[in-house]
């Protein structure tokens, strides 16, 4: 059977007509029905999932996978085993701790009533909403929120949030002990690195690692 001759099939089960099929997918007459179950014409795969929902039957049914046209449990399991990029998401609450500057330092907000939902692999702590250009090349835009992994050092290279006089910023971190310095430096060149050595060293703390980001856009 085609996909066209499944839909049909499915569509006389539930008992609808092609007019009434066709408002219910928001499609504006009936020919568009008839034009996909008689002369075979494409739907995209968005489209199979509503047609499959409307008409109470799984999306491998109608594109030919199985025979089988009642909604099974594991019509998930089946579409993951299939393809890699498919898995789902399960959520989880991060505290949102304000703001962090990707600029000049700015003060980071403790808000703890306030939370993010991500997806729970992410291995972080809190996030913190982004705010400035200094970190665009590295994608990470003006409003954005960043998840960050606590920890009190970071390797060289990593982005961190760091802590400069009770002020945050998103930075790149460097670190040299032979020389006791510590280099914090932006992803945009408008942006000047920040340098610290020796006693100025007390005022600085790493809050943690940037491990991910949601982006806005």
């Amino acid at each position: 059977m085609t996909m066209g001759e499944r839909i049909r099939e499915a569509r006389l089960k539930k008992g609808y007509t092609q007019s009434e099929l066709a408002e219910l997918l928001g499609y504006k007459s009936r020919s568009s029905i008839n034009k996909i179950e008689v002369e075979g014409r494409d739907i995209p795969r968005s489209s199979i999932v509503k047609f499959a929902q409307v008409l109470d039957v799984t999306p491998s049914y109608l594109m030919g996978w199985d025979d089988d046209q009642s909604k099974q449990p594991d019509d998930l399991e089946v579409l993951m085993s299939r393809y890699d990029n498919i898995r789902p998401i399960q959520l989880k609450r991060f505290p949102l701790l304000g703001e962090i500057a990707c600029g000049e330092p700015i003060f980071a907000d403790e808000d703890k009533e306030s939370f993010v939902m991500a997806d729970m692999d992410i291995q972080a702590d809190f996030c913190l909403t982004a705010k400035g250009e200094s970190m665009i090349n590295a994608r990470i835009n003006d409003g954005d929120v960043v998840f960050i992994k606590e920890m009190p050092m970071v390797e060289n290279g990593d982005i961190a949030a760091v802590i400069i006089d009770n002020e945050a910023t998103l930075k790149r971190v460097y670190y040299y002990p032979d020389k006791n310095k510590l280099m914090l430096v932006a992803e945009n060149p408008v942006f000047e690195p920040l340098v610290y050595i020796d006693e100025e060293l007390d005022e600085i703390r790493i809050l943690g690692k940037a491990v991910c980001f949601m982006s806005i856009l």
